[in-house]
């Protein structure tokens, strides 16, 4: 039989050391007993009363709170227990809480549901996963919209302060590539006007790699300005183009910069057949085709 004992039973009379079960024969099994002591002192005698509470039922958890009563008085000793588990990161009523913004899905909760099902039914998040780039694919992967073969770039009696320079496209152009186009010449132009492309000073790209670069300035501003005089508005006869240039010096550089701009371009983007630099008619160009409804327009740098 099962004795629920004071620690310091053995100086109780011997009616205090009863059995659990003898003392309260009409209580249900584990739900209250009292041992009560007295000891006298210099301040008087007090008496100290323990009490144990239970409470359970079919599918339900019990909870043992520890409380003791001295001089009236009543000192709950899992109340201070409780204050303390929630200042800690585990928390036997909430579980582990963790930083909040790393586990913050409310954003997608779409990958939420991926990730809840990685380690359930892997096969099932790997499902998920391919349907989620699948519909967003282009959001995700960019494919490119270019040409897989190089742009040929042709040379017809050039003149840096004069000359038209031709493209000619795979396919007839839409608004986008219109645009895209407009916007590589408007920079190359800005950065020329702005002497960006002069050969004649060019101490980084010539210096050695070995030691740390250095830049001269007064060598810098004392070297002949390169800029981009003029140019023409672009114009568009459905699968060519043209544009009128005054670069005004004779910069090779420029033409480099131009050539590698349009080279990526034609592989990413809009598919650019051949570059021709010079000339003044190209191929099936009608000069006297200035119709919109016919396939030509212009377009401002």
């Amino acid at each position: 039989m099962l004795r629920l004992l004071h620690p310091f039973a053995w100086l109780l009379p011997q009616r205090a050391r009863l059995p659990f079960t003898e003392a309260f024969p009409s209580s249900p099994p584990v739900s209250t007993f009292n041992l009560s002591t007295t000891h006298s002192g210099t301040s008087g005698s007090s008496s100290s009363i323990y009490t144990a509470r239970a409470s359970g039922g079919q599918g339900s958890s019990s909870t043992q709170n520890l409380k003791r009563e001295e001089s009236g008085g009543i000192y709950d000793f899992g109340e201070d227990e409780d204050e303390e588990g929630e200042e800690d990161e585990f928390s036997s009523r909430s579980g582990f809480k963790g930083r909040e913004d790393e586990r913050n899905y409310d954003k997608d909760p779409e990958f939420a549901d991926i990730l809840g099902s990685c380690l359930d039914d892997p096969q099932k998040a790997l499902t998920k996963m391919e349907d989620r780039l699948r519909k967003k694919r282009n959001k995700i992967l960019h494919a490119k919209t270019g040409s897989a073969l190089p742009m040929k770039v042709k040379f017809n009696k050039f003149d840096f302060s004069n000359s038209y320079i031709w493209f000619e496209f795979y396919n007839a152009l839409m608004e986008k590539d219109i645009s895209l186009i407009c916007d590589t010449i408007r920079s190359w132009h800005i950065v020329g006007r702005l002497g960006g492309c002069n050969s004649m000073n060019m101490q980084l790209s010539q210096s050695s790699l070995d030691k740390r670069p250095n830049y001269d300035a007064i060598q810098g501003a004392n070297v002949t300005p390169t800029t981009f005089y003029n140019i023409g508005d672009l114009e568009i006869q459905d699968n060519l183009a043209r544009i009128w240039v005054d670069i005004g010096t004779s910069e090779p550089l420029l033409l480099d910069v131009l050539i590698n701009a349009l080279i990526q371009m034609s592989s990413d983007y809009v598919g650019i057949k051949q570059l021709v630099f010079g000339g003044s008619e190209f191929e099936t160009w009608k000069e006297n085709l200035t119709s919109e409804d016919a396939g030509y327009s212009t377009h401002k740098i």
